[in-house]
């Protein structure tokens, strides 16, 4: 928590600037602040999964890669919207990870990475075989991957992507 009641989070799929979820950090869901870029200190593996092109980071330290992403400064109210988004704690777990920033809020190049603690989703509960699937340094919603919005999703099965990924 930073020292005005707010929560830095890390993001590394569809909520980074430009990708199909950005828009959630809306401001009639709370206060968002985009921080800078950085990646992982730790290793994890980052990849894409179920037939709606769903980015999931597993939470397995020390395998992967250092994941690349963008750090917001957040209020309660956006991070609790934040939780309600990522399904946390039923399927992505929200924890603490360590981040290396290497830009600051203006995209500007910082003269020396600086590490923050952030609170990250992660998928803890997975299937063994995604860890098959090739691990992304960096995600980026493509014509050949598009990732597939929940209003898209077929309302009865909008959610079978959890047998695919989850294991309980």
């Amino acid at each position: 928590m930073t020292s005005q009641g707010r929560f830095l989070i890390f993001v590394y799929g569809t909520l980074k600037r430009g990708q199909p979820n950005e828009a959630q950090f809306a401001n009639s869901n709370g206060l968002a602040l985009f921080k800078g870029s950085g990646k992982t200190t730790e290793k994890y593996p980052l990849v894409i999964a179920s037939q709606y092109n769903i980015p999931f980071l597993l939470f397995k330290p020390g395998s992967g890669q250092n994941i690349e992403g963008e750090v917001m400064e957040v209020d309660s109210k956006m991070l609790s919207h934040c939780d309600k988004f990522e399904g946390h704690p039923d399927l992505y777990e929200r924890l603490e990870t360590e981040i290396s920033l290497v830009t600051n809020e203006k995209d500007e190049a910082l003269p020396q990475p600086q590490n923050f603690t952030c609170w990250c989703y992660f998928l803890k509960k997975y299937q063994p075989k995604l860890l098959d699937l090739p691990y992304l340094e960096t995600y980026r919603s493509t014509p050949e991957l598009p990732y597939v919005q929940r209003y898209e999703r077929d309302s009865k099965n909008g959610h079978l992507y959890k047998d695919d990924v989850y294991q309980n």
